[in-house]
């Protein structure tokens, strides 16, 4: 056995110079390349939603966050995670369980000699009681607890930055789905106005057909086009109303009326972003602090794993107490005992070091996870940026533009009417303005869906520097 501790201790520091690995490469760029248009101070990221000066979106994200089937799931998947976390360290307290017995017998002799001895019988009832509470603790000499902590605290860590995550999500889901219902109920008031112009452009056409100053074909071809306006607003009143109903799921109120959830036709400016460096994704990121947390918890398990190879020391205490009674006899007995007992693996060295190769290959996938993670982060945050940005100047144009449609719109208009001008005209006026328009609806709700898109990829959603604190006081 002395022979064995030397070669027992090499295969330990063998082990533990392999267990090592080069640290994630988690560096960034000191800038986004991508303009960014700074405005709000970064703590406005914890609740974006409030920068777009919308009463409504508020309440709907905050509604959300505190009903939705998704943030309770969540919710519970936390307390979960920080039962197990908590449970894990239990085992290195003392262990042990009091039990108690009791039984009675009864017996009698049929056949058989006896000794005659005076008070003595084999016949008769006898009871038997007994009590013992016998106690396991393992001493730990080699530092298993810290490692388990370790493991613990990097799952709990994990699934607070998970619930968090799941919680951003659910506010970019909401603010989403409410400015794309907006965005369908401004094209629903512009295709209920398309078929207001055609109403009477079609009287205009009758009324002149009807004095000899127009054709009748004018008249069919403005029919023809009211139709499909008509069509159009019923497939965006249906729409409509599935991206209402599609918002109250996400509410936690999917039973509701519709007519539960308003919804104007108009769009807010988009509002700006904080001016932040890719280097604040680590701390502001959810997923990102999720993927290093879940690295730590690796890590610790390869320590545990690394040192299941040296021995386990165990104090095992005890107190007892019985008692005897039968005919002729009875008897009470207490005992206490302290002992110990130390495990060395031997022929489960085989089996440990395949144990700790593939802890050890877990984690490396846990370091490779985590740099996936931030290269993500930043990719998500830098092109959301660059596209905020070009949405923002196409609002800006289209702005302008439609503004001019509208004007050579409603001068022809005016020349048809007067008899200026001909059908023709006025109709190619109005579809120009008409398409200026709508690009102009799509863009702008197109910028704030992106402006919701950049809140979240630039980890916004969630207090983090709060949560911070409380971890590094934990």
């Amino acid at each position: 056995m002395p022979s064995l501790r030397p070669a027992a201790l090499l295969a330990c520091l063998a082990l533990a110079a392999c267990a090592s690995s080069r640290p994630p490469q988690v560096r960034l760029p000191a800038a986004y390349e991508a303009p960014a248009r700074g405005g709000l101070a970064v703590e406005a990221l914890d609740r974006w939603w409030t920068a777009f000066d919308d009463a409504q979106l508020a309440a709907l994200v905050e509604q959300a966050l505190a009903a939705s089937p998704d943030a309770r799931t969540a919710a519970a998947r936390l307390d979960e995670a920080r039962a197990t976390a908590h449970g894990a360290l239990t085992h290195f307290l003392p262990q042990g369980d009091a039990t108690a017995s009791a039984q009675e017998t009864h017996s009698q002799q049929l056949s058989g000699t006896v000794v005659n001895i005076p008070g003595f019988s084999t016949s008769g009832a006898s009871d038997r009681y007994a009590a013992n509470f016998d106690v396991s603790w393992e001493l730990d000499l080699v530092g298993r607890f810290f490692a388990v902590r370790r493991a613990a605290r990097g799952d709990q860590a994990a699934a607070r930055f998970e619930y968090e995550g799941t919680r951003a999500s659910l506010a970019a889901n909401v603010a989403d789905a409410y400015f794309q219902a907006r965005g369908l109920a401004i094209q629903l008031a512009d295709a209920d106005e398309t078929v207001r112009i055609q109403n009477e452009l079609e009287t205009v056409a009758l009324e002149k057909a009807g004095r000899g100053l127009g054709a009748r074909a004018d008249a069919d071809r403005v029919a023809g086009d009211l139709a499909q306006a008509a069509s159009q607003a019923a497939t965006l009143q249906a729409e409509l109303q599935a991206a209402r109903r599609t918002l109250l799921v996400l509410l936690g109120r999917g039973a509701e009326p519709i007519a539960s959830v308003p919804i104007t036709a108009g769009v807010g400016a988009i509002p700006p972003v904080p001016a932040t460096t890719p280097s604040e994704l680590l701390a502001r990121r959810p997923d990102v602090r999720e993927a290093r947390a879940r690295l730590a918890s690796a890590a610790g398990r390869s320590d545990v794993a690394l040192l299941a190879f040296f021995p386990t020391f165990t104090l095992t205490p005890g107190l007892g107490w019985s008692k005897l009674s039968q005919p002729g006899y009875s008897a009470t007995t207490q005992t206490w005992t302290l002992g110990g007992n130390v495990s060395q693996p031997i022929l489960s060295i085989p089996q440990l070091l395949f144990d700790l190769k593939a802890q050890n290959a877990r984690t490396r996938q846990a370091a490779i996870a985590y740099e996936k993670t931030v290269q993500t982060a930043f990719g998500e945050a830098e092109s959301a940026l660059a596209r905020l940005d070009a949405d923002r100047r196409g609002v800006a144009l289209l702005q302008d533009g439609e503004v001019r449609a509208r004007r050579a719109y409603e001068a022809a208009r005016t020349r048809y009417n007067l008899g200026l001008d001909d059908l023709e005209g006025a109709l190619a006026a109005e579809r120009s303005w008409r398409a200026t328009r709508s690009a102009l609806t799509a863009a702008q709700v197109q910028g704030l869906r992106r402006a919701v898109q950049t809140y979240k990829a630039l980890g916004g959603g969630w207090p983090a520097q709060t949560l911070s604190a409380k971890l590094q006081a934990g």
